[in-house]
């Protein structure tokens, strides 16, 4: 477990108390896949914790209104300017019946910068291709979230263990045309080291037919710790083959509006993602060819990189 954080190694132990839960219900005889009963194990692990934290608040059990969803992601990725890293991701979210409705916590280990923005999981690092250390960009994080309206949500989490963060989020969407949709993402967020910073996402997307599509993405994120804006886009064609299978072909690029390199990357990256048991193990292998460059760079580099992951819905 060297290397591992206490709060994975908490979650992988109450999955594992949840797998021997599911099996003590299971009808006797019955066989379960290895693969089913990991899955049974970290949602009935999960619940379990739920409705612990859901006695705090009152009596009503957990069996009357609450529920639980989340995904635990495992990555591997090579970069030739960076080589081998490999990482988890967890989130989970908790309806609690004893909470108002609305109210939910939430749970789960990520890229810290990438919590407190809400940047769009597309410019992710990981979706960027780009190595992240364990200890320095991932964090454990908790929370309380509310959702005000169908389009609004507000959330007061805590990160590192004791960190404060807190985002209100805006999201919109407009059907422009049979064919055309258009989403607005807004988000403010807080913390003692940013201040108050935003992030703002726009996706666009013209279906030529049912299965094929152009997407826009672009995302700008702006805080004290930012070089003025620092932004995102994403330009590309999805192509679906049914049965939960997906290919993707984009051009990226991202920069910062005052840096001394503005552009920092481009390139472009064709992503396959698809179901590979029933419709909750996602396997997802993305490979790109990037021209990065650093501010102590003289001139731009190329680099491929190549990236698989394995997903478990729950």
């Amino acid at each position: 477990m060297r290397g591992w954080s206490f709060p994975v190694c908490l979650f992988l132990l109450w999955g594992a108390v949840g797998a021997v839960a599911a099996r003590e219900e299971a009808v006797p005889g019955e066989q379960e896949g290895v693969l089913e009963r990991a899955r049974s194990g970290l949602r009935a692990g999960t619940e379990w914790l739920a409705s612990g934290i859901d006695g705090w608040f009152g009596d009503r059990p957990f069996s009357d209104g609450g529920k639980v969803s989340g995904r635990v992601r495992l990555k591997t990725l090579w970069r030739q300017d960076e080589g081998f890293k490999g990482g988890l991701r967890f989130r989970a979210r908790l309806e609690l019946p004893n909470l108002k409705e609305r109210s939910y916590l939430f749970v789960g280990q990520d890229n810290e910068r990438e919590l407190v923005t809400d940047r769009p999981e597309e410019f992710s690092r990981e979706q960027q291709l780009l190595a992240e250390s364990r200890r320095e960009d991932q964090t454990f994080f908790a929370g309380l979230g509310y959702a005000v309206r169908e389009r609004v949500d507000l959330r007061l989490g805590v990160r590192g263990g004791y960190k404060l963060y807190a985002q209100a989020r805006y999201r919109k969407r407009w059907k422009l045309s049979e064919h055309d949709r258009l989403e607005f993402i807004e988000t403010l967020f807080w913390t003692v080291r940013d201040r108050i910073g935003s992030t703002t996402a726009l996706n666009y997307e013209h279906a030529w037919s049912p299965t094929l599509a152009l997407r826009w993405r672009t995302a700008g994120t702006i805080s004290k710790r930012t070089d003025g804006l620092a932004w995102s886009s994403a330009l590309g064609v999805f192509k679906s083959f049914g049965d939960e299978r997906l290919l993707a072909v984009e051009a990226v690029v991202n920069g910062e509006s005052e840096s001394h390199v503005r552009v920092h990357e481009y390139g472009l990256r064709v992503t396959w993602r698809e179901a590979l048991h029933q419709d909750w193990l996602i396997g997802e292998t993305v490979i790109g060819h990037y021209w990065p460059r650093r501010e102590d760079d003289s001139e731009r580099k190329r680099s491929w990189a190549a990236g698989f992951a394995l997903e478990m819905l729950f």
